[in-house]
């Protein structure tokens, strides 16, 4: 039996995998650092959650990279839990 795809599926089909394919690495690539020493190399006020707010009683950093995907790699560096990864000032 011979599968005939309409081209409006095809169109479909391609469109999602394209979606796909240009979604998932950007999570699957992300850095994993050993310690916050290592991350303040490449970051140096750490990484954080794009809706994240230090919780300090002092001058709250605000000046962190902002990467859902990052902080998911380093979660284990977010001492304080606030949705910041190895914060410095």
């Amino acid at each position: 039996m011979k599968r005939v795809i309409s081209s409006a599926s095809a169109a479909l089909l391609t469109t999602g995998l394209l979606f796909a394919a240009a979604t998932a690495p950007a999570d699957a690539s992300a850095r994993t650092f050993k310690n916050c020493t290592a991350m303040h190399k490449t970051y140096k006020h750490g990484v954080g959650k794009s809706g994240a707010h230090d919780h300090t009683s002092g001058t709250p950093v605000t000046n962190f990279k902002r990467s859902n995907a990052l902080y998911r790699a380093n979660k284990k560096s977010d001492r304080d839990h606030d949705g910041i990864a190895c914060e410095t000032r």
